[in-house]
This record gives structure tokens, C-alpha cells and sequence, in this order.
């Protein structure tokens, strides 16, 4: 690292800081902070969703997993045009109408408190995981630049970021990640002009990427297995993203800091047109980078880009892929925290501790929980550290072992008219014992359980959940006559009978209608998948 490289580094870590200090003057109450004043434009919300999401994990972790599994890995992400068309039709209406800073908030009106309260749980355990993995994919960066342990890396992102936090609300939130969004794309975007560059002619690398099986996007076997098929890929993770978009509170924030509805839908639209292209870039650069450094391992597969940019020399090069993944993980680590600390105050403090306190007692208590969620997070952090591995593979598989319960509450609240709450509550339970079974973790006698990878256990763990809830409400309290004033078909009936307006500047605000724009996004699926059969048979496999 040169004085250059640093001097970068700090000058971006200054803006960051400065940014989130000039926003957080406007932090007030406790509302400032989790949802702002609600004055960011579409598409900075739009960007600051896509770089939430795609942050250091992706920058470290998405070349590292197609340098072993090559192109095969985009499988798991070309589903987002059917997710973000799912999430607008249905969640954001019921979301953005409530005016509530929590979106588990919708389970109370729709099952009762208790659903809204395991949910919420669920969220903070979750989401404690998804932290923790960003501050372990940061630290990875950190110890390759400065040398320090990943002990010590990790507790300095920690104080660094809480710093950053509790400084500012969404609205800095917001603004951060529109900032370090721009710096992390321009880094990706060099890399993989360095390395075309360098394996000029493409044609070769090309070759042998083919040769090597590494340009298949599409595998169609149907082994359950294998993680990164074209069955897991469009089937069980567009279940699995529906959630993290869907029923997410970290994402869905952002939106609720929208305007209007149709501000929050097009800031969603923005990432069901981009995330193809986002991680085509960086799986591209991995795949890329197996040919560059011809197959060989790696003891930390997520330091593959960082010797890659060390090896080329280029004076600022470091400085500026350090800035644009510490600036990532500084926004994406912010937000979450932020969200946790949300669902904390909203969802379990003023509910059962203090239901009447002044705004300044809110706000302080949801700073004090951002404190809490960020130390919780450290000894996490260090276990992600040791798995080895894809840092977002990792993250992936994680999350799976949740994402079942909160897709088949959701969807159970959007779609079922005799559902309970009781027998909700036992369909969860049961979800997750299945998914104890089939992970391994719980060995039934005489039950031979087949190798199943985790993007299906979503599947697995939802349709057991929805099974199971589905039978229990109904033995426990029968058939209900009427659907839910809080599921799609009762939404559509209250608007109606109510004469509420259905429309707000030309953006339905109505659940399970389909705004024209959001027909586009099924169009740009079709062509995602034909261009991945034509690039396929192109590379001759």
C-alpha cells in the first residue's frame, strides 16, 4: 500500500463519515432514524437497495464462488426480475399503506401479536447472521491490506461502523450507500477491464473456461444436491430472494422511506432490471480469474480479487478497491443495524416495556440497541472468519435455514383465507424440525435423509410450514367464512367497498394489481434466460 492508496482510503472513509454526519442534523425522533423524513429521491432508494444487498459479499464472495464453480453460480441469480415483480405486485402495497417502521407490524393486524413477535425474532436472529458475515467479509480486507489478525480487524470495523451509525438516520443511510455504490461498481468495472486486458485475446480464456465446464450458467440436471442449478436457481432461490426482499425489514425500509408508492416500486424496479447484470459482472471477473491464475487454490478464496489487484501494480489500484469494499460494508453494516435496532424499539421495547414514552427516550433507546446488535454480532463475525469458503455462499446457506418461515407466514397471510394464528405458530415449529431433519441436525431412526443442497430448503422448510399451518388452523379453529380484511382478496374488496383511492400519481396502491412497468420485468426474465442458452452454446458446452 502506498501513500496514494492511503490517502484514497482516507479520503473516501472522511466522506463517508461527513455525509452521515451532515444527514444526521436531521435526526430528531425516533422515526428520523429508522425511516427518515422521507425527502431521498426514487433512485437513490433504488441504489441504495441494490448496494445493500450487493456489497463486500458480492465484491469478495461472488468472484470466489464462480472461481470454483464457475458461471454455474449466476443460476442463483437470475431469478431477481420474478422476485422484485412478486415484491411490488404484493408486499409493498401492504408495507408502504400501513405507514408503520416495522413491516412485521402486518402480521399483528393480519394473525395477532404473537405472530408478529416470533417473526420479529426470527428478523433479529437472522439479520444478527447477515452482519455478521458483512463485518467477517471486511475484515477479510482488512487483514490482506494491513496484515493485522482477523480478531482485530473485525473490532475495529466494529467501532468504526457503530461510530458511523449512530451518527445518522436513513436518511444518511440512504445517501451512504448511493456513494459507495458508484466507488464499488467503478472498482469492479476496473478489475475486469485489466483482466480482458490481460488475457487478450478473450477468445482463448474463453476456451478454456469451456473446457473446463466453467461457462455453463444453465445446468438442468435435477440433482437437489447441487446447489447451482437452473432448478434451484429460477424455482427455490426465487422463493428464497422473495423473502429477503420481501419480507426483509432491512430492504423494505428503504422503501417505506419512499415518498410515494410509486417512488417505493420504482426504486424496487431499479434492482429487478440491474442485479443480472451486477452479478454477471462479478462473476465474470471470477471465472476470469480462474483462467488468469490457471486453477489454483487458495487457502482464503475471498482474497482471490485483492492478489489479483495487488499483482497489477497500478498506483491508487488498492486504495481504491479497499475504499469502495470498506465504504460497501460501512453503508450495508449501517442499515442493517439500523433495521435491527428498528424491529428492537418497534417491535418488542414499545410494545412491552415503554408504550407511552416522549420521542427523545425512543431515539435514545434505539441507539443504545444499535450498540447491543453490533457487539452481538463480533463473536459471529470471527465464526464466519474460520468457515472458509465463498463469504456469500456462506451468508446464502446461513439464511436458507430462516427464509422458509418467513415466506410461508407471509405468504399464508397474503393468500389463505382460513389460516390462524394458532395454527401458524405451529406450522413454524414444524418448518423448522423438518429442516432440522433434512440439514442433518436431527437424525431420525429407520429415516434414510438423501443429500439435499441449501437453496432447497426453503422449500422445504415453507412448504412444511404451509402444510402443516394450513391443517392446524383449520382443526383447531375450523374454516373461516370470510377472507381477512389484511390478505390480497380482502384488500381488493376494502378498497373497493370503501371507495379508497386506489391509485396514487398512476401507481396502483392496491395488493395483487399489476402496475404496466412491472409487465417488463417478466420480458427481461425471458431474455436473461435466452441469452444464458445462446452464451452457453457459445461456449460450447
Amino acid at each position: 500500500m502506498s501513500l496514494l492508496d492511503w490517502s484514497i482510503i482516507a479520503v473516501y472513509l472522511i466522506a463517508n463519515l461527513a455525509l452521515g454526519y451532515a444527514m444526521s442534523r436531521k435526526v430528531h425522533t425516533a422515526e428520523d432514524y429508522q425511516i427518515g423524513d422521507r425527502s431521498a429521491p426514487w433512485w437513490a432508494i433504488g441504489i441504495s437497495v441494490i448496494a445493500t444487498y450487493v456489497s463486500a459479499l458480492s465484491f469478495l464472495g461472488g468472484p470466489a464462488w464462480a472461481y470454483g464453480d464457475g458461471m454455474a453460480a449466476l443460476a442463483i441469480h437470475v431469478n431477481y426480475p420474478l422476485v422484485i415483480f412478486a415484491v411490488v405486485v404484493v408486499f409493498l402495497p401492504f408495507f408502504f399503506n400501513s405507514g408503520a417502521a416495522s413491516i412485521y407490524e402486518y402480521l399483528e393486524h393480519r394473525f395477532g401479536a404473537s405472530s408478529r413477535s416470533v417473526l420479529s425474532l426470527i428478523f433479529l436472529i437472522s439479520q444478527t447472521i447477515t452482519t455478521a458475515s458483512i463485518l467477517a467479509a471486511t475484515a477479510i480486507v482488512v487483514t490482506f491490506v494491513t496484515g493485522l489478525s482477523p480478531e482485530w480487524s473485525i473490532l475495529g470495523m466494529t467501532v468504526i461502523v457503530l461510530v458511523y451509525t449512530l451518527m445518522g438516520g436513513m436518511n444518511a443511510v440512504i445517501w451512504t450507500d448511493v456513494l459507495q455504490g458508484v466507488i464499488l461498481f467503478i472498482g469492479a468495472g476496473t478489475i475486469l477491464w485489466c483482466l480482458i486486458d490481460i488475457l487478450n485475446p478473450v477468445s482463448d480464456a474463453v476456451a478454456v473456461l469451456a473446457a473446463a465446464d466453467k461457462l455453463n450458467a444453465l445446468r438442468t440436471e435435477l440433482d437437489f444436491s447441487v446447489a447451482p442449478t437452473v432448478w434451484s436457481g429460477v424455482f427455490a432461490m426465487t422463493l428464497f430472494h422473495i423473502t429477503v426482499y420481501g419480507a426483509n425489514q432491512m430492504m423494505v425500509q428503504r422503501a417505506l422511506a419512499a415518498r410515494t408508492i410509486g417512488d417505493a416500486k420504482k426504486s424496487y424496479l431499479m434492482m429487478g432490471y440491474a442485479a443480472f447484470f451486477i452479478y454477471l459482472l462479478f462473476f465474470s471477473i471470477g471465472a476470469l480469474l480462474y483462467v488468469h491464475f490457471e486453477g489454483r487454490p487458495f487457502e482464503q478464496p475471498n482474497d482471490i480479487i485483492l492478489v489479483f489487484a495487488k499483482s497489477l501494480a497500478i498506483p491508487g489500484l488498492m486504495g481504491l478497491l479497499v475504499a469502495a469494499i470498506l465504504s460497501a460494508s460501512m453503508s450495508s453494516l449501517s442499515s442493517a443495524l439500523n433495521s435491527l435496532s428498528t424491529v428492537g424499539v418497534a417491535d418488542f421495547y414499545r410494545r412491552f416495556l415503554r408504550r407511552n414514552a416522549g420521542d427523545g427516550h425512543y431515539l435514545l433507546v434505539a441507539r443504545l440497541m444499535t450498540v447491543g446488535w453490533a457487539l452481538l454480532s463480533v463473536p459471529i463475525a470471527l465464526a464466519f472468519i474460520r468457515s472458509g469458503g465463498s463469504v456469500l455462499e456462506v451468508l446464502s446457506e446461513a439464511g436458507s435455514y430462516f427464509v422458509g418461515a418467513k415466506l410461508a407466514m407471509f405468504g399464508l397471510g397474503f393468500f389463505s383465507k382460513h389460516t390462524s394464528e394458532r395454527g401458524l405458530l405451529v406450522g413454524v415449529a414444524a418448518g423448522f424440525l423438518g429442516l432440522a431433519v433434512v440439514a442433518g441436525g436431527i437424525s431420525v431412526p429407520g429415516l434414510a435423509v438423501p443429500d439435499i443442497a441449501w437453496p432447497w430448503f426453503v422449500v422445504i422448510g415453507g412448504g412444511v410450514n404451509i402444510l402443516v399451518s394450513w391443517t392446524a388452523s383449520v382443526l383447531i379453529d375450523g374454516f373461516k367464512p370470510d377472507w381477512h380484511p389484511y390478505s390480497v382478496p380482502g384488500q381488493i374488496r376494502a378498497f373497493r367497498e370503501k371507495g379508497l383511492p386506489e391509485t396514487q400519481d398512476g401507481w396502483s396502491l392496491v395488493p395483487g394489481r399489476i402496475d404496466p412497468p412491472v409487465w417488463g420485468l417478466l420480458i427481461f426474465f425471458a431474455a436473461t434466460i435466452i441469452f444464458l442458452v445462446f452464451a452457453a452454446r457459445l461456449g460450447g458446452t
